[in-house]
């Protein structure tokens, strides 16, 4: 059984249709890109999958459970996490205190009130931001980093709380070719824990992490395999790179 299965999954925005029956399987432990031409339905996929959009029609099951109709937070508790494509870090928090909110976000009120949470986080912070070269801005707004490193610190946040399933979308949009070969290089050794689903325009970037790529189009899937698979498609050859 797949940690993610998507069946059958279709939206609509009145006369829009933004999803016409997708089907999509991501095992525990897989790098899975979606990729396809602007309007294809990706993000909508993602905001489905996360809760953050209600389908129109269709199942979405994780780790074996029906999740549905289940809100974003019953969602982010069995495991599940996502970045969206705008940075949604808090500028005027030192990075150390976005990522220890995230974490204090998963426990309970009487948690947070009664517990010394940060002095009991505070090794959990650190490793999350050892991972993503944070760690010496530790201290400092994050406000005053650079759009990467935002990027890199909204990850880490998404992935403090150890989500067996992460969901980024764009996350290199408006990043310098180095800062996205870092986090090519930074998202790599998470796959030990969690498995992920991307969506992302820039198609070498997805090319090298992914295992399996799923192509969109108009709201349907027009193929999906592996990279070889996916690079020889003739359907993909013919409608999805002459629209890129």
């Amino acid at each position: 059984m797949a940690l993610l299965e998507v069946a059958g999954l279709a939206k609509s925005f009145g006369k829009l249709t933004a999803l016409a029956g997708v089907d999509l399987a991501v095992e525990a432990g897989e790098f899975h890109g979606l990729i396809g031409p602007n309007g294809s339905g990706k993000s909508t996929l993602m905001k489905c999958i996360a809760g953050a959009e209600r389908p129109s029609a269709g199942a979405i099951r994780f780790a074996g459970r029906d999740i549905t109709e289940a809100p974003p937070a019953e969602r982010a508790r069995a495991g599940l996490s996502i970045k969206f494509q705008i940075t949604s870090v808090l500028p005027s928090l030192t990075v150390y205190d976005n990522i220890l909110l995230s974490l204090q976000a998963q426990g309970s009120l009487a948690t947070l009130l009664f517990s010394r949470t940060r002095a009991a986080l505070h090794d959990h912070v650190m490793a999350a931001l050892e991972q993503f070269r944070l760690a010496d801005r530790a201290g400092e707004p994050a406000a005053i980093l650079s759009h990467g490193e935002q990027q890199w610190l909204e990850i880490a946040m998404a992935l403090a709380p150890k989500p067996r399933l992460l969901l980024l979308d764009e996350p290199t949009a408006g990043m310098s070719l180095e800062e996205r070969r870092l986090t090519g290089e930074l998202l790599g050794p998470i796959r030990e824990r969690c498995a992920l689903v991307i969506v992302e325009h820039d198609l070498d970037f997805i090319r090298d992490i992914c295992d399996v790529l799923t192509v969109l189009d108009q709201g349907s899937v027009l193929d999906s395999g592996t990279v070889a698979d996916i690079q020889n498609s003739r359907k993909v050859q013919e409608v999805y790179l002459t629209r890129v």
